[in-house]
């Protein structure tokens, strides 16, 4: 499997806006199935953090007042990640800050998002849900810290992803796997997902 960036952000809400930003970025690089590098760091946007926020995090006010700028933060991760191809849970919620942020200063994104959660619903069917909690218990794979803190589910995801390719490789003959065509496997319909791979095998 290609080198691919795993990303995760911390909110204050769900929309990105003038009153709505990035609390934290976390960054983990995945190569051939291992985590080879990151990038961690909280961002001070100048918004407050909602109590209810507060409580799910565990980020608060006050430790923002000291984080970095949300400006310092993006360019620094914007570097470390370059064209790298991007993956996230629930890609479509990191994306909108990924674009939103990177656009406060001035970047565009060159790279597609894929999503841990789209190719979870496909390749884990029987998982009781696809939360990422409860796909890393389902799969048994490590506890890597506190849920919502990005780095703890950075590397939950990256372990997820490493785990589905795993899957695809011993269960299903799959031996090449892209970024590209993880891209267009999770908009293939789950119920088509098996022809699909076999189709893929050339079987």
């Amino acid at each position: 499997m290609e080198r691919i960036a795993v990303i995760d952000f911390e909110t204050t809400g769900i929309t990105p806006n003038a009153g709505c930003r990035a609390t934290e970025i976390a960054v983990v690089i995945l190569e051939q199935g291992r985590i080879v590098d990151r990038y961690q760091s909280l961002m001070n946007a100048g918004v407050r953090v909602p109590a209810f926020i507060e409580q799910l995090t565990g980020i608060s006010n006050a430790m923002l007042r000291t984080a970095p700028s949300a400006e310092r933060v993006m360019n620094e991760v914007n570097e470390f990640v370059g064209t790298t191809p991007l993956l996230a849970h629930n890609a479509a919620f990191d994306q909108k800050f990924w674009d939103f942020e990177l656009g406060r200063i001035k970047r565009t994104r060159l790279q597609n998002f894929a999503c841990s959660l789209l190719l979870a619903r496909r390749l884990m069917p029987a998982a009781p849900n696809h939360k990422l909690g409860t796909l890393t218990a389902f799969a048994r794979l490590p506890n890597t810290g506190q849920a919502h803190r990005a780095m703890a589910d950075a590397e939950m995801a990256a372990n997820l992803l490493a785990h589905m390719a795993g899957e695809l490789r011993d269960k299903h003959g799959v031996q090449a796997l892209s970024h590209d065509w993880l891209c267009k496997l999770q908009k293939v319909p789950a119920a088509k997902i098996g022809e699909h791979l076999k189709r893929y095998r050339g079987v």
